[in-house]
């Protein structure tokens, strides 16, 4: 029998999912499992790796089980992960050295003031097109470095491994002490401060001035090629794709072409504009990044606005406030009422990221009167997140000079109508859902089905998507002006709560 699905292992932020595809970008089989949050301290967030890989090795069995299929049947495996978070293991036992430091902590705040020295954020912007913030990849190494006692000595000793994600995954996948492949693609390397984009190569000069050993880092590759064979439960499948997870919805929503734009909603929310072969430096907070690159192609750059707090908002006011008992009882409640009863939710629960990148900033409800009811909170909730999309979207514009038509949306938060109308109205564009709404997923597939030949080439991608919903815009101009004015205010009103010179807490 031909080998006729794709697997992808989906490693996300609060859970690790495997999910077969078939020939036509329909889902198979999804298993899912979800893995500890660690906050050691306010601002810290970690994962254990270790568990992670038992979670990923068992959604693998778990989804050949539920489909009824064996290694036999999957093509290929693509990998897509959440960015950023950092990962140190030795490289001999296989074993972390601490728990991954994930994109959420803001432990390297001070460092990252410290790196920028008397230019700022921008220090490494024109080579990475990044800002210095604790957001990445590169910062969070150095602090692990210095410490985890006798870890920069073994290091530099080549004895102790770098990696996002994907690079544990597929190292472990690989076979870990046994010969793993300690590799990384260009998209995730791109969230590292340490990769140039101009070059695709780890940038000797930023990495010794952040005090990274290049000893640590994994080898740098495209997005859809074959790094290596599994072992284990999928023994002999190419491992033929990695992606970040933002990267990997661009590529899933098969935004190809200039300025065809995607914004995937879940813990937070990404918005990606494809610029092409064009390196667009943005002046307006956005990030220059890699989309994707595959095989030997020129690489595909983007312009990608990054929103820390948006279903995690939802959470809060759950697992917090109680307000609600589960994430989908908030469009109830939201519907309950007309408006947001003059009140506005700014979630700068750890700081403003695009287009402001405020780390100083923390989280603000404004306009408060006795009026308010929880059916208000509840709107104003939905509301930010569709503000926070339109302050991307207006960045975007400017940067690239591209105005945006329509916006494709994937992500958990789809799922409810009332934010998307909202989106709509607010962005004054249409909200287009796909059929298929694991993108992410989906573009890992993509990937790793086109490395080895199991689609002919990204018209045959293009040609599986299909739209399942659409929202149009309904907000007046007047009042989508009034609510934009409203919404900058209580924006302001977050900014420099954190006074700079507050204690950074070490390990």
């Amino acid at each position: 029998m031909t080998a006729s699905y794709i697997a992808a292992i989906d490693q996300g932020t609060t859970s690790s999912r495997c999910i077969l595809f078939g020939a036509d970008g329909r889902i198979v089989a999804v298993e899912q499992q979800e893995h500890a949050q660690i906050f050691p301290q306010p601002g810290w967030v970690e994962h254990d790796a270790a568990e992670i890989w038992t979670r990923v090795q068992a959604v693998v069995r778990g989804a050949l089980e539920k489909a009824g299929l064996t290694r036999e049947d999957i093509r290929a495996v693509g990998i897509t992960n959440q960015r950023e978070t950092t990962v140190l293991w030795d490289r001999h036992t296989g074993e972390p050295v601490h728990h991954a430091i994930v994109w959420q902590d803001t432990r390297t705040e001070a460092l990252c003031r410290e790196l920028g020295r008397n230019v700022g954020q921008d220090r490494f912007r024109r080579e990475t097109g990044l800002p210095l913030a604790s957001y990445f990849a590169g910062p969070k190494i150095r602090w692990l470095l210095d410490n985890v006692e006798g870890l920069r000595e073994r290091a530099e000793a080549g004895d102790i491994l770098f990696g996002t994600m994907d690079t544990w995954v597929i190292w472990n996948l690989t076979g870990g002490v046994d010969g793993g492949r300690h590799v990384t693609d260009v998209t995730n390397a791109s969230r590292t401060l340490l990769m140039n984009l101009h070059t695709l190569e780890w940038d000797e000069r930023i990495a010794e001035s952040i005090g990274v050993p290049m000893a640590v880092l994994p080898e740098i590759r495209s997005s859809a090629e074959v790094y290596g064979e599994a072992v284990g439960v999928l023994a002999g499948v190419p491992v033929a794709a990695a992606l970040g997870d933002q990267q990997a919805a661009l590529f899933g929503q098969t935004c190809f072409d200039v300025g065809e734009a995607k914004s995937t909603y879940g813990t937070g929310t990404f918005l990606l504009l494809n610029t092409g072969e064009r390196i667009v430096n943005s002046y307006h907070g956005l990030l220059t990044t890699v989309g994707y690159r595959i095989g030997d192609r020129p690489p595909v750059y983007a312009l990608e606005g990054s929103i820390a707090v948006t279903g995690s908002l939802v959470q809060w006011l759950r697992d917090q406030l109680g307000i609600i008992s589960t994430a989908a009882e908030i469009e109830t409640l939201a519907g309950t009422v007309e408006d947001n009863g003059g009140a506005y939710f700014v979630p700068a629960f750890s700081g403003l990221f695009a287009p402001y990148w405020r780390s100083d900033a923390r989280g603000v409800i404004t306009g408060l009167t006795r009026y308010v009811t929880k059916g208000h909170l509840a709107r104003a909730v939905l509301e930010a997140t569709a503000w926070q999309t339109r302050e991307v979207v207006d960045a975007m514009q400017k940067d690239s000079g591209v105005t945006l038509t329509a916006l494709k949306v994937d992500g958990g938060m789809t799922s409810n109508n009332l934010l998307m109308q909202n989106i709509a109205d607010v962005l004054d564009v249409p909200v287009e859902r796909p059929y298929v709404a694991e993108t992410t997923a989906l573009g890992a597939a993509y990937a790793a089905g086109l490395a080895v030949g199991f689609w002919d080439g990204l018209d045959t991608l293009r040609a599986n998507w299909h739209r399942a919903a659409e929202w149009t815009p309904r907000m007046d101009d007047a009042t989508r002006e009034r609510e934009h004015r409203n919404w900058l205010k209580a924006v302001e009103r977050t900014m420099g709560w954190i006074e700079q010179d507050d204690e950074q807490p070490q390990l």
